[in-house]
């Protein structure tokens, strides 16, 4: 349905006449008209006013469908760092009667809790800046470390804090309730291996070995990692170096190698096999992953200006084989935002 007959629908449902909405509005009355017989479109800024009066959302004046308006929901979540309060609300909602519906359940369900985790992830980083300047003022005092730990993930000192037991049971009553399916089995390994426990990590290995479904070169990985995990880093090495030697043009292999190499602070080499990984990297668009890895090392080893051009290196990734822009994408924004941060640490 046309905007303009959509105002006129709900203005004849609220009762109202044209003079009555134009006062609400604060304008004149050929105003609405021109809007009701489509001579003329209201200003975008009216909308949310134009919602209110109505006790409808904006969407609703559109009159879109559920798929379009899950998307529009999807769409704004990517390209907005904070939701305002009103939009926040609109969105749960919307999402929160779509769960009830069998045809959307699925796409609502990851929506809600994408939109959760985005405030969650805004509220983060406002506790986060706060939490380090109350730590700057009084910085032998822990009475907010507990929440750095939490927001921006730093480490725990108490294992019964640090550990991933939680996890652990989740994702292995996953790989049990859907034995077939490969990423449950990942995801339990890494937390198997995060905490040590490699007898287990074996255990579960062999049954993902044996799924079809499985990526041969995550078996391989994953018994480099367990070997770490047993503090056997000779095995670990032999691993990761055989499975780069037999296909040291597999951009998935060098990514991993490179990869493994990041996690044992052997920077100089993990750099190199980054790279190689990025231009082994044949698809178009590709991803950014192996250059942000690159970044944090130059920064851990404190070359800010290598870090810094290698922003610009991810900027022109984004913008050009991406096509993505600064105004309509935060992945630039941060890209930017990031060089900036750097540049200004040299």
């Amino acid at each position: 349905m046309e905007l303009g007959k959509k105002i006129r629908q709900l203005r004849f449902k609220a009762g109202m006449t044209q003079e009555q909405l134009a006062g609400k509005l604060g304008i004149g009355a050929q105003a609405v008209s021109k809007w009701e017989n489509a001579a003329a479109m209201p200003d975008i800024a009216i909308l949310p006013e134009l919602a209110e009066i109505f006790g409808v959302t904006i969407d609703d004046l559109f009159d879109l469908t559920a798929e379009q308006r899950l998307n529009r929901i999807e769409n704004r979540m990517d390209a907005e760092e904070e939701l305002p309060a009103d939009v926040f609300q609109e969105f749960e909602s919307f999402l929160q009667t779509e769960l009830n519906d069998a045809k959307n359940q699925k796409r609502a369900e990851e929506l809600i809790a994408y939109l959760y985790w985005h405030r969650m992830n805004t509220m983060a980083k406002k506790a986060s800046r706060y939490a380090k300047e109350a730590i700057r003022r009084s910085p032998n005092e822990k009475n907010c470390q507990w929440i750095l730990s939490q927001t921006d993930h730093h480490a725990v000192w108490d294992w019964n804090m640090a550990n991933h037991s939680r996890a652990v049971n989740f994702y292995r009553e996953l790989a049990e309730a859907n034995p077939e399916e490969a990423l449950p089995y990942m995801y339990l390994l890494d937390n198997l291996i995060a905490d040590h426990r490699a007898e287990e990590a074996e255990k579960w290995l062999e049954r993902f070995c044996a799924l079809e479904k499985a990526n041969p070169v995550m078996k391989r990985v994953y018994r480099a990692y367990i070997a770490l995990a047993r503090f056997d880093e000779t095995a670990a090495d032999q691993i990761m170096e055989e499975m780069l030697k037999e296909q040291p043009d597999n951009d998935a292999v060098l990514f991993e190698t490179a990869q493994y190499y990041a996690s044992k602070a052997d920077y100089e080499k993990a750099i190199h096999i980054y790279e190689q990984a990025f231009a082994a990297d044949k698809k178009r668009p590709r991803f950014q992953d192996a250059l942000m890895a690159v970044a944090d090392i130059y920064e851990i080893m404190g070359d800010c200006a290598n870090a810094a051009k290698t922003y610009d290196r991810i900027i022109n990734l984004l913008e050009n084989e991406w096509a993505l822009r600064e105004e309509t994408d935060t992945a630039v924004t941060a890209a930017k935002k990031e060089k900036a941060r750097l540049l200004a640490m040299i």
